[in-house]
């Protein structure tokens, strides 16, 4: 049985925010970001809002019909240059005293491959009682096999050990090595190449 899976629109805002916050209130990043939990419980949700709304204005929501699942892809040209004074300015609409909302940023982008344009995996989450369902295989996979049609490479920063080993069976690989993160846990840039093997 296929996962029905459509793009996203304005009407999808909130639905999709509050997926995405369920998705990652207990992700390592996320706990890195807020470590206090009533805080992460506060603020998360208006980080997820800030991350739906930069990728609505500027690449694709997918979602599955029933809103189980979400991906967030960015296309990004081969001559990227994101600025970090974004960075700053999201640091300063959601958290001003949370330096590591900046740092994140900063951090991620520092491990960014240039030079090739490729479809940027922001964020996909699925909803926490679904896990485990296929969705987030299904909700990659339209856009790998795209990237395979047309050429066109992909990348994401998996955050957990699971995620991981989710995106290797999909063709991705680690970039170098992982990314440290001061104090926290790590992330693993990850590349794939088109007609990657799954």
């Amino acid at each position: 049985m296929g996962v029905a899976i459509r793009t996203a629109n304005a009407d999808d805002r909130e639905p999709v925010t509050r997926l995405l916050d369920a998705a990652f209130q207990d992700d390592p990043v996320s706990g890195w970001i807020f470590p206090a939990e009533e805080d992460r419980r506060a603020t998360h949700p208006r980080l997820m809002a800030a991350f739906v709304d930069i990728v609505m204005a500027e690449g694709r929501v997918d979602v599955t019909e029933d809103g189980a699942a979400c991906a967030l892809w960015l296309p990004v040209p081969a001559e990227n240059a994101e600025e970090e004074e974004g960075f700053a300015e999201l640091r300063e609409a959601i958290d001003p005293d949370n330096e590591r909302i900046e740092l994140i940023g900063t951090l991620t982008a520092g491990v960014h491959p240039a030079g090739r344009a490729h479809e940027y995996l922001w964020m996909i989450g699925v909803a926490p009682g679904r896990q485990g369902e296929g969705l987030g295989t299904a909700l990659i996979g339209s856009v790998l096999e795209r990237c395979d049609r047309e050429g066109v490479p992909a990348y994401l920063e998996a955050s957990s050990e699971r995620s991981r080993g989710l995106y290797e069976r999909l063709g991705f690989a680690l970039v170098e090595r992982p990314l440290e993160l001061p104090d926290g846990p790590l992330m693993w840039p990850m590349w794939r190449e088109p007609g990657a093997s799954r």
